[in-house]
Protein backbone atom coordinates (compact mmCIF):
# COMPACT_ATOMS: atom_id res chain seq x y z
CA UNK A 1 0.00 0.00 0.00
CA UNK A 2 2.90 2.32 0.82
CA UNK A 3 4.33 1.80 -2.69
CA UNK A 4 0.95 2.60 -4.24
CA UNK A 5 0.69 5.89 -2.30
CA UNK A 6 4.22 6.86 -3.30
CA UNK A 7 3.43 6.05 -6.97
CA UNK A 8 0.23 8.12 -6.86
CA UNK A 9 2.05 11.08 -5.31
CA UNK A 10 4.88 10.90 -7.82
CA UNK A 11 2.53 10.63 -10.84
CA UNK A 12 0.36 13.49 -9.59
CA UNK A 13 3.35 15.81 -9.15
CA UNK A 14 4.68 14.87 -12.61
CA UNK A 15 1.27 15.50 -14.19
CA UNK A 16 1.02 18.90 -12.52
CA UNK A 17 4.48 19.85 -13.72
CA UNK A 18 3.44 18.96 -17.27
CA UNK A 19 0.09 20.80 -17.10
CA UNK A 20 0.01 23.81 -19.45
CA UNK A 21 -3.42 25.22 -18.69
CA UNK A 22 -5.70 25.76 -15.67
CA UNK A 23 -8.03 23.16 -17.15
CA UNK A 24 -5.24 20.59 -17.17
CA UNK A 25 -4.48 21.35 -13.51
CA UNK A 26 -8.14 20.81 -12.63
CA UNK A 27 -8.11 17.48 -14.46
CA UNK A 28 -5.15 16.34 -12.32
CA UNK A 29 -6.94 17.35 -9.12
CA UNK A 30 -10.05 15.39 -10.07
CA UNK A 31 -8.00 12.37 -11.14
CA UNK A 32 -6.13 12.04 -7.86
CA UNK A 33 -8.11 13.93 -5.20
CA UNK A 34 -11.68 13.81 -6.50
CA UNK A 35 -14.46 11.63 -5.06
CA UNK A 36 -13.48 8.88 -7.45
CA UNK A 37 -9.78 9.81 -7.51
CA UNK A 38 -6.90 7.39 -7.02
CA UNK A 39 -5.84 8.71 -3.60
CA UNK A 40 -9.46 8.66 -2.42
CA UNK A 41 -9.68 5.00 -3.53
CA UNK A 42 -6.77 4.18 -1.22
CA UNK A 43 -8.64 5.70 1.73
CA UNK A 44 -11.64 3.52 0.93
CA UNK A 45 -9.42 0.44 1.39
CA UNK A 46 -8.37 1.42 4.90
CA UNK A 47 -11.02 -0.81 6.40
CA UNK A 48 -9.16 -3.89 5.22
CA UNK A 49 -6.00 -2.92 7.11
CA UNK A 50 -5.04 -3.95 10.61
CA UNK A 51 -5.29 -1.53 13.53
CA UNK A 52 -1.50 -1.09 13.51
CA UNK A 53 -1.32 -0.30 9.76
CA UNK A 54 -4.21 2.18 9.60
CA UNK A 55 -2.51 5.16 11.27
CA UNK A 56 0.66 4.62 9.28
CA UNK A 57 -1.13 4.44 5.92
CA UNK A 58 -3.48 7.28 6.92
CA UNK A 59 -0.51 9.51 7.66
CA UNK A 60 1.08 8.62 4.31
CA UNK A 61 -2.18 9.40 2.48
CA UNK A 62 -2.58 12.78 4.24
CA UNK A 63 1.04 13.66 3.50
CA UNK A 64 0.59 12.77 -0.18
CA UNK A 65 -2.67 14.78 -0.30
CA UNK A 66 -0.98 17.86 1.18
CA UNK A 67 1.90 17.62 -1.29
CA UNK A 68 -0.52 17.32 -4.23
CA UNK A 69 -2.72 20.17 -2.97
CA UNK A 70 0.33 22.43 -2.43
CA UNK A 71 1.60 21.57 -5.91
CA UNK A 72 -1.85 22.33 -7.40
CA UNK A 73 -1.94 25.78 -5.75
CA UNK A 74 1.62 26.54 -6.84
CA UNK A 75 1.06 25.39 -10.44
CA UNK A 76 -2.24 27.29 -10.68
CA UNK A 77 -0.51 30.50 -9.63
CA UNK A 78 2.28 29.94 -12.16
CA UNK A 79 -0.17 29.30 -15.00
CA UNK A 80 -2.34 32.25 -13.99
CA UNK A 81 0.69 34.53 -14.10
CA UNK A 82 1.74 33.12 -17.48
CA UNK A 83 -1.75 33.54 -18.93
CA UNK A 84 -1.97 37.11 -17.62
CA UNK A 85 1.43 38.01 -19.06
CA UNK A 86 0.50 36.51 -22.43
CA UNK A 87 -2.78 38.43 -22.47
CA UNK A 88 -1.05 41.68 -21.56
CA UNK A 89 1.49 41.15 -24.33
CA UNK A 90 -1.29 40.44 -26.82
CA UNK A 91 -3.20 43.53 -25.73
CA UNK A 92 -0.23 45.85 -25.78
CA UNK A 93 -1.04 49.12 -27.50
CA UNK A 94 1.65 50.99 -29.36
CA UNK A 95 0.66 54.57 -28.61
CA UNK A 96 3.07 55.79 -31.28
CA UNK A 97 1.02 54.20 -34.07
CA UNK A 98 -1.29 56.52 -36.03
CA UNK A 99 -4.99 56.23 -35.22
CA UNK A 100 -7.47 54.49 -37.47
CA UNK A 101 -9.49 57.03 -39.40
CA UNK A 102 -13.25 56.47 -39.07
CA UNK A 103 -15.11 55.85 -42.28
CA UNK A 104 -16.34 59.10 -43.81
CA UNK A 105 -19.94 58.97 -44.93
CA UNK A 106 -21.34 60.38 -48.12
CA UNK A 107 -24.66 61.70 -49.31
CA UNK A 108 -27.40 59.23 -50.13
CA UNK A 109 -28.28 59.22 -53.87
CA UNK A 110 -31.75 60.58 -53.03
CA UNK A 111 -30.19 63.47 -51.13
CA UNK A 112 -27.72 64.17 -53.93
CA UNK A 113 -30.47 64.40 -56.55
CA UNK A 114 -32.71 66.42 -54.23
CA UNK A 115 -29.91 68.93 -53.67
CA UNK A 116 -29.31 69.18 -57.39
CA UNK A 117 -32.99 69.75 -58.19
CA UNK A 118 -33.30 72.25 -55.34
CA UNK A 119 -30.34 74.22 -56.72
CA UNK A 120 -31.98 74.31 -60.15
CA UNK A 121 -35.21 75.75 -58.78
CA UNK A 122 -33.44 78.16 -56.43
CA UNK A 123 -31.61 79.48 -59.47
CA UNK A 124 -35.00 80.08 -61.12
CA UNK A 125 -36.25 82.14 -58.21
CA UNK A 126 -38.18 79.48 -56.28
CA UNK A 127 -38.17 79.17 -52.49
CA UNK A 128 -38.29 75.92 -50.53
CA UNK A 129 -41.35 75.30 -48.30
CA UNK A 130 -41.88 72.43 -45.89
CA UNK A 131 -44.83 71.10 -43.93
CA UNK A 132 -45.92 68.28 -41.59
CA UNK A 133 -45.97 64.66 -42.73
CA UNK A 134 -48.90 63.94 -40.40
CA UNK A 135 -51.54 66.14 -41.97
CA UNK A 136 -55.19 67.14 -41.67
CA UNK A 137 -57.65 65.82 -44.23
CA UNK A 138 -58.58 69.44 -44.91
CA UNK A 139 -55.17 70.36 -46.30
CA UNK A 140 -54.47 67.09 -48.05
CA UNK A 141 -57.84 66.67 -49.79
CA UNK A 142 -60.65 69.15 -49.07
CA UNK A 143 -58.72 72.30 -50.03
CA UNK A 144 -57.42 70.57 -53.16
CA UNK A 145 -60.88 70.05 -54.67
CA UNK A 146 -61.04 66.43 -53.53
CA UNK A 147 -64.36 66.17 -51.65
CA UNK A 148 -65.45 63.38 -49.35
CA UNK A 149 -66.31 60.26 -51.32
CA UNK A 150 -63.55 60.87 -53.88
CA UNK A 151 -61.56 57.68 -54.70
CA UNK A 152 -58.33 59.33 -53.47
CA UNK A 153 -59.73 59.22 -49.94
CA UNK A 154 -60.11 55.44 -50.01
CA UNK A 155 -58.65 53.88 -46.87
CA UNK A 156 -57.09 51.26 -49.14
CA UNK A 157 -54.93 54.01 -50.65
CA UNK A 158 -54.29 56.27 -47.64
CA UNK A 159 -52.92 55.79 -44.12
CA UNK A 160 -55.59 57.33 -41.88
CA UNK A 161 -54.86 57.95 -38.21
CA UNK A 162 -58.46 58.99 -37.60
CA UNK A 163 -61.23 60.49 -39.70
CA UNK A 164 -59.52 63.88 -39.98
CA UNK A 165 -55.81 63.06 -39.62
CA UNK A 166 -53.66 61.07 -42.02
CA UNK A 167 -50.16 60.58 -43.35
CA UNK A 168 -49.95 62.95 -46.29
CA UNK A 169 -50.25 61.32 -49.69
CA UNK A 170 -48.63 64.28 -51.46
CA UNK A 171 -46.80 67.46 -50.59
CA UNK A 172 -49.60 69.51 -52.20
CA UNK A 173 -50.77 70.11 -48.64
CA UNK A 174 -47.71 72.34 -48.21
CA UNK A 175 -48.83 74.40 -51.21
CA UNK A 176 -52.23 74.91 -49.58
CA UNK A 177 -50.63 76.07 -46.33
CA UNK A 178 -48.42 78.52 -48.23
CA UNK A 179 -51.37 79.97 -50.18
CA UNK A 180 -53.33 80.42 -46.96
CA UNK A 181 -50.44 82.23 -45.24
CA UNK A 182 -48.91 84.13 -48.13
CA UNK A 183 -50.44 86.30 -50.82
CA UNK A 184 -49.20 86.19 -54.45
CA UNK A 185 -46.74 86.29 -56.00
CA UNK A 186 -45.85 82.76 -54.86
CA UNK A 187 -43.04 80.65 -56.30
CA UNK A 188 -42.15 77.59 -54.21
CA UNK A 189 -41.14 73.95 -54.32
CA UNK A 190 -42.16 71.57 -51.52
CA UNK A 191 -39.97 68.45 -51.28
CA UNK A 192 -40.70 65.78 -48.71
CA UNK A 193 -41.66 62.27 -47.75
CA UNK A 194 -45.17 61.01 -48.52
CA UNK A 195 -47.13 57.84 -47.78
CA UNK A 196 -49.56 55.62 -49.66
CA UNK A 197 -50.80 52.08 -49.13
CA UNK A 198 -48.60 50.18 -51.59
CA UNK A 199 -47.08 46.71 -51.57
CA UNK A 200 -43.29 46.87 -51.67
CA UNK A 201 -41.80 45.76 -54.97
CA UNK A 202 -39.23 46.96 -57.51
CA UNK A 203 -41.26 50.08 -58.38
CA UNK A 204 -43.55 50.68 -55.37
CA UNK A 205 -43.12 51.53 -51.71
CA UNK A 206 -45.53 52.75 -48.98
CA UNK A 207 -42.98 55.50 -48.30
CA UNK A 208 -41.49 57.61 -51.06
CA UNK A 209 -40.48 61.19 -51.87
CA UNK A 210 -42.00 63.98 -53.91
CA UNK A 211 -40.97 67.41 -55.09
CA UNK A 212 -43.98 69.57 -55.86
CA UNK A 213 -43.92 73.12 -57.18
CA UNK A 214 -46.34 76.03 -57.22
CA UNK A 215 -46.36 79.39 -58.97
CA UNK A 216 -49.20 81.88 -58.47
CA UNK A 217 -49.14 85.37 -59.93
CA UNK A 218 -50.90 87.61 -62.39
CA UNK A 219 -50.78 86.48 -66.00
CA UNK A 220 -49.30 82.99 -65.40
CA UNK A 221 -50.05 80.67 -68.33
CA UNK A 222 -49.52 77.10 -69.47
CA UNK A 223 -46.61 78.36 -71.58
CA UNK A 224 -44.81 79.40 -68.38
CA UNK A 225 -45.34 75.93 -66.97
CA UNK A 226 -44.02 74.17 -70.06
CA UNK A 227 -41.00 76.45 -70.36
CA UNK A 228 -40.05 75.98 -66.70
CA UNK A 229 -40.33 72.20 -66.76
CA UNK A 230 -38.48 71.91 -70.05
CA UNK A 231 -35.60 73.94 -68.59
CA UNK A 232 -35.55 71.69 -65.51
CA UNK A 233 -35.45 68.52 -67.65
CA UNK A 234 -32.55 69.82 -69.72
CA UNK A 235 -30.66 70.83 -66.57
CA UNK A 236 -31.10 67.34 -65.19
CA UNK A 237 -30.50 65.18 -68.25
CA UNK A 238 -28.76 67.34 -70.86
CA UNK A 239 -29.69 69.72 -73.66
CA UNK A 240 -30.49 66.88 -76.05
CA UNK A 241 -33.44 65.81 -73.88
CA UNK A 242 -36.90 66.41 -75.34
CA UNK A 243 -40.15 66.61 -73.40
CA UNK A 244 -43.77 66.06 -74.34
CA UNK A 245 -47.03 66.83 -72.55
CA UNK A 246 -50.03 64.48 -72.56
CA UNK A 247 -53.53 65.46 -71.42
CA UNK A 248 -54.43 64.03 -68.02
CA UNK A 249 -56.74 64.67 -65.08
CA UNK A 250 -55.96 65.91 -61.59
CA UNK A 251 -58.74 67.32 -59.35
CA UNK A 252 -56.62 70.31 -58.30
CA UNK A 253 -55.44 71.44 -61.76
CA UNK A 254 -57.31 72.36 -64.94
CA UNK A 255 -56.10 71.78 -67.59
CA UNK A 256 -53.85 68.96 -66.42
CA UNK A 257 -51.05 67.08 -68.12
CA UNK A 258 -48.32 64.51 -67.62
CA UNK A 259 -44.85 65.30 -68.88
CA UNK A 260 -42.59 62.68 -70.45
CA UNK A 261 -38.87 63.06 -71.09
CA UNK A 262 -36.63 61.32 -73.59
CA UNK A 263 -35.47 57.97 -72.22
CA UNK A 264 -32.10 58.51 -70.59
CA UNK A 265 -30.91 55.05 -71.68
CA UNK A 266 -31.75 54.93 -75.39
CA UNK A 267 -32.12 58.68 -75.98
CA UNK A 268 -35.40 58.20 -77.79
CA UNK A 269 -34.49 55.17 -79.86
CA UNK A 270 -36.64 52.78 -77.84
CA UNK A 271 -35.48 50.18 -75.30
CA UNK A 272 -36.72 47.79 -72.63
CA UNK A 273 -36.77 50.51 -69.97
CA UNK A 274 -39.09 52.82 -71.92
CA UNK A 275 -40.91 49.84 -73.48
CA UNK A 276 -39.95 50.95 -76.94
CA UNK A 277 -41.59 54.36 -76.70
CA UNK A 278 -38.43 56.42 -76.41
CA UNK A 279 -39.99 58.47 -73.58
CA UNK A 280 -40.37 57.97 -69.82
CA UNK A 281 -43.08 59.58 -67.68
CA UNK A 282 -41.43 62.19 -65.47
CA UNK A 283 -44.11 64.19 -63.66
CA UNK A 284 -47.68 65.47 -63.49
CA UNK A 285 -48.60 69.13 -63.84
CA UNK A 286 -51.28 71.65 -64.75
CA UNK A 287 -52.83 75.03 -64.11
CA UNK A 288 -54.08 75.48 -60.56
CA UNK A 289 -57.83 74.88 -60.46
CA UNK A 290 -59.84 78.10 -59.79
CA UNK A 291 -61.65 76.35 -56.91
CA UNK A 292 -58.34 75.67 -55.19
CA UNK A 293 -57.34 79.33 -55.51
CA UNK A 294 -60.73 80.48 -54.17
CA UNK A 295 -60.60 78.14 -51.17
CA UNK A 296 -57.19 79.59 -50.29
CA UNK A 297 -58.49 83.16 -50.46
CA UNK A 298 -56.92 84.00 -53.83
CA UNK A 299 -59.14 85.59 -56.49
CA UNK A 300 -58.97 83.37 -59.62
CA UNK A 301 -60.20 86.31 -61.72
CA UNK A 302 -57.03 88.21 -60.84
CA UNK A 303 -54.45 85.50 -60.31
CA UNK A 304 -53.59 82.26 -62.05
CA UNK A 305 -50.94 79.66 -61.36
CA UNK A 306 -49.42 76.34 -62.23
CA UNK A 307 -48.38 73.36 -60.16
CA UNK A 308 -46.35 70.23 -60.76
CA UNK A 309 -45.24 67.18 -58.84
CA UNK A 310 -42.38 64.81 -59.53
CA UNK A 311 -41.23 61.65 -57.78
CA UNK A 312 -37.73 62.09 -56.39
CA UNK A 313 -37.24 58.33 -56.24
CA UNK A 314 -38.14 57.90 -59.91
CA UNK A 315 -35.84 60.72 -60.99
CA UNK A 316 -32.99 59.28 -58.92
CA UNK A 317 -33.51 55.85 -60.47
CA UNK A 318 -33.46 57.42 -63.94
CA UNK A 319 -30.35 59.43 -63.12
CA UNK A 320 -28.29 56.44 -61.94
CA UNK A 321 -29.89 53.62 -63.90
CA UNK A 322 -31.28 51.94 -60.77
CA UNK A 323 -33.85 49.28 -61.63
CA UNK A 324 -35.16 48.39 -58.15
CA UNK A 325 -36.69 51.02 -55.83
CA UNK A 326 -35.98 48.91 -52.76
CA UNK A 327 -32.25 49.51 -53.10
CA UNK A 328 -32.81 53.14 -52.12
CA UNK A 329 -34.29 52.19 -48.74
CA UNK A 330 -32.43 49.03 -47.66
CA UNK A 331 -29.26 50.89 -46.55
CA UNK A 332 -26.95 48.27 -48.01
CA UNK A 333 -23.47 49.83 -47.97
CA UNK A 334 -22.42 47.69 -50.93
CA UNK A 335 -24.99 49.60 -52.95
CA UNK A 336 -24.59 53.05 -51.37
CA UNK A 337 -20.79 53.05 -51.66
CA UNK A 338 -21.18 53.26 -55.44
CA UNK A 339 -22.39 56.84 -55.10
Amino acid sequence: MKAIIERIGSEALSSLAAAKTPTAVEDVRVRYLGKKGELTAVLKQMGALSAEERPIIGALVNEARKKIETAIISRSKELSKTVTEARLMAETIDVTLPGIDPGIGKLHPLTKVLNEITEIFLGMGFAVAEGPEVEYDKYCFEMLNIPKGHPARDTQDTFYINENVLLRTQTSSVQVRVMLEQKPPIRIISPGRVYRVDTVDATHSPTFHQIEGLVVDKGVTMADLKGTLQAVAKSLYGNDISVRFRPHHFPYTEPSAEMDATCFVCRGEGCALCKGEGFIELLGCGMVHPKVLSRCGIDPMVYSGYAFGMGLDRITMMRYGIRDLRLLFENDLRFLDQF
